[in-house]
């Protein structure tokens, strides 16, 4: 019988590791390459934000949940949005029909977002919007009742994920063409350089591609070919790289494997690092630093023993902040089962109080680093997600890659393989494949109130009842002309949202220019 043990990237795993380390090329921690982490002393003197996802049904239902997590001790907001707001649908578009508030809150209008952020102290706390076809939208309306309250813009933070590239890839909730997508992108980039300096413009996401399927090389080869995608096309719109670069983050999943995701998060830093400084010519230290937010896996949450879950999350946040994380979210355990309750989002949070106060981790910086096992490691990831790289170059870069569905097949084929690894018990699933019970416990699930779809609907009618209907049409009109021209659309959108254009009237515009995406 082999011994053999390997990573889920097939990484194969020694026995014992006793090559020497090499001081040099670890540098520092808040030095190039960054291997050690992006600040020089980490968690000594904070801990990471705290973020727990929340967001369904209404707005004013999303707000209570916020002040709820605000008040168990949360430290940023993060907000899910639903099916019909990430894909530029209004709340009364036929085919938002039983979407409205499900796996998100619905946001249509300025005053949904009101409602959404009433009483929150928008200049003191950080917000992460989870949404991309129309995450220039949902940040100008942020903007919007920032200024309301009065909050300078240099005091507006937070961050909109904003990454197109991989909805084309792992998650599907694209709207237009790749590349007037990447314009959405660039110009948000330069909007926000002038507007909102503190903003972090967008989220360069491996989490959706992993939950797809990717194995963990994958995810880092993908999503840093998907950044340097970014990079180029601000570049190619005649943006200055140190003005943008310093803002821009990414976002990674924590998956199983321990020691592979903590070598996943040092090796994402320094080949980021190296592109930026040495391919780009980035001469910030700040534009060569990456920053990312973290979230525990999804996908390896069982809907079978639901309990175990709270063991994986714990495991996986325990990597993220190994790793060197900015910014946490750990998943509920009952979320194979549906939107997370109250009780099982406060034990989620608690899991990261425990990590930053009780573990004793926060204590050192890069507690692992010097470790055979973790350096032989991250050199690995390093080299095998090099490698898939530079076949993405070679193939004229990612939206090349993409527009060839090269990404897509190699995810599909590592999600198979691994498919077939549970299936034969290879891969050991604890109370799915092995370990398994008869009866399940029953756990209690959140239900959302159907009867919200109509409130919504009931508010939108409301609203485009007492808008100024021809200033609404004038503002659109903006829009149509900014988006057949090539000036910045974030002006004329943020326009027609102030005097009360909707969220998928402005998408509709864009639509009717840029024409609508089919794989």
């Amino acid at each position: 019988m082999s011994d053999r043990r390997e990573t889920s990237s097939g990484i194969p795993i020694e026995v014992v590791y006793e090559d020497p380390v090499d001081p040099a090329r670890l540098g520092r921690p808040g030095e190039y390459p960054f291997t050690r982490g992006p600040y020089p002393t980490m968690y000594r003197g904070k801990p990471w934000t705290m973020r727990q996802y929340a967001g369904y049904g209404t707005a004013q239902e999303t707000n209570r949940r916020f002040k709820e997590l605000l008040a168990a001790g949360q430290t940023g907001l993060s907000v899910a949005f639903d099916l019909p707001t990430q894909m530029g649908l209004d709340s009364d578009h036929p085919l938002a029909a039983g979407e409205v508030g499900r796996v998100g809150v619905a946001i249509d209008t300025l005053e949904d977002m009101r409602a959404l952020l009433a009483d929150l102290p928008l200049g003191e706390v950080t917000t992460s919007m989870t949404i991309n076809a129309t995450a220039a939208q949902l940040l100008l309306l942020y903007q919007l009742v920032a200024e309301e309250q009065g909050v300078p813009p240099e005091r507006i933070r937070g961050t909109i994920q904003n990454d197109i590239l991989k909805e084309y890839i792992a998650r599907g909730t694209y709207i237009y063409p790749p590349r007037p997508s990447m314009r959405l992108v660039t110009d948000t980039f330069a909007y926000a350089a002038r507007q909102l300096p503190n903003w972090n413009t967008i989220s360069i996401s491996g989490y959706h591609i992993r939950e797809a399927g990717a194995t963990a090389v994958q995810e880092l080869a993908f999503t840093i070919a998907n950044g340097v995608a970014y990079v180029r096309a601000a570049l190619d719109a005649g943006l200055d790289i140190d003005a943008f670069a310093p803002r821009l983050s990414f976002f990674w999943n924590a998956h199983n494997h321990f020691f592979e995701e903590v070598a996943k998060f040092r090796a994402a830093r320094r080949m980021w690092a190296t592109l930026m400084r040495d391919t780009f010519g980035a001469r910030n230290p700040k534009s060569w630093a990456m920053r990312f937010h973290t979230q525990t896996a999804g996908s390896t949450l069982t809907a079978q023993q639901p309990l175990n879950n709270v063991v994986r999350t714990t495991v996986q946040a325990m990597a993220a902040v190994m790793g060197g994380t900015q910014s946490l979210h750990t998943n509920a355990y009952d979320e194979a089962l549906g939107l997370p309750t109250t009780e099982s989002a406060t034990l989620a949070l608690r899991t990261q109080q425990i990590l930053a106060h009780e573990s004793g981790m926060t204590d050192t910086v890069d507690p692992l680093g010097g470790s055979y096992f973790i350096e032989a490691l991250t050199d690995a990831v390093e080299e095998k997600a090099r490698e898939l790289l530079d076949r993405i170059e070679a193939m004229g870069g990612a939206v090349r890659a993409i527009e060839q569905g090269f990404v897509q097949a190699q995810i599909e084929e590592a999600a198979y393989a691994e498919a077939r690894r549970q299936e034969t018990g290879e891969s050991v699933v604890v109370g799915v494949n092995r370990y398994v019970e008869g009866e399940q416990p029953q756990v209690p699930v959140l239900q959302v109130d159907p009867a919200l779809e109509e409130e919504q609907k009931a508010r939108l009618a409301r609203w485009r009842s007492d808008r100024d209907a021809a200033a609404v049409e004038k503002a659109l009109r903006g829009v149509e002309e900014a988006a057949r021209g090539d000036t910045n659309l974030l002006y004329p959108m943020k326009d027609a949202l102030a005097v009360g254009a909707t969220v998928g009237e402005i998408s509709d515009v864009l639509r009717s220019v840029f024409g609508v995406y089919r794989p």
